[in-house]
């Protein structure tokens, strides 16, 4: 099924009838993001949606490796003590909420934040640019190790950048073969062994 008919099915299946010239525009603007992310995205709509398909629900839907505003907020530790490895959007967003946080308005925080992830994310979406992460280590040994397993096998950090940041957790072969491929796996493993 080509992604006009895909996108005509599914607003059917939403309860809306979608031309296929409106079909055909959509379509050319979805032509820039990966075809698999957005069958992906419609696929959520027609599960999610109960009401028209948007243009707008589809790139809120688009899996580009950024959590959703709930999911970033748990992510974020709320003290120095804490690391995590987030994308520039939460960052800045958490740059916005931390004052409020700082005053004991937790409440007010995490509305502060999501409200600024959720507009940075459809910004980032609709420029096309794709999610960049970064650690923030805290100093805790055991939740940086933790931070960073969790980011390298999520696929947001390379095995080779955490262990440049002092990683000492377990490493597997599964998370080796994230980082350098199935085939080297074997031998990437016996590497980071003979280092540790």
């Amino acid at each position: 099924m080509n992604l006009v008919e895909e996108l005509i099915v599914t607003a059917e299946v939403c309860g809306t009838v979608l031309s296929e010239a409106a079909g055909t525009i959509i379509a050319d603007e979805l032509a820039t993001y990966d075809r698999a992310q957005v069958s992906g995205a419609l696929r959520k709509c027609r599960r999610e949606l109960k009401g028209r398909l948007t243009m707008a629900a589809i790139v809120e839907r688009l899996d580009d490796g950024r959590p959703g505003a709930e999911e970033a907020w748990a992510m974020i530790p709320h003290d120095e003590s804490g690391s995590v490895v987030w994308s520039e959007e939460m960052a800045s967003a958490f740059g916005i909420a931390r004052p409020l946080l700082d005053s004991g308005d937790k409440v007010a925080a995490r509305m502060a934040f999501r409200e600024a992830y959720s507009r940075m994310v459809a910004e980032a979406r609709d420029a096309r640019m794709p999610a960049r992460w970064s650690p923030s280590l805290g100093h805790d040994r055991n939740g940086r190790d933790a931070a960073l397993s969790a980011a390298i096998t999520a696929g947001r950090l390379s095995g080779e950048h955490a262990i440049g940041l002092g990683y000492s957790g377990p490493v597997s072969q599964d998370m080796m073969a994230l980082v350098y491929g199935e085939d080297t796996a074997a031998k990437a493993l016996q590497a980071v062994l003979r280092v540790a």
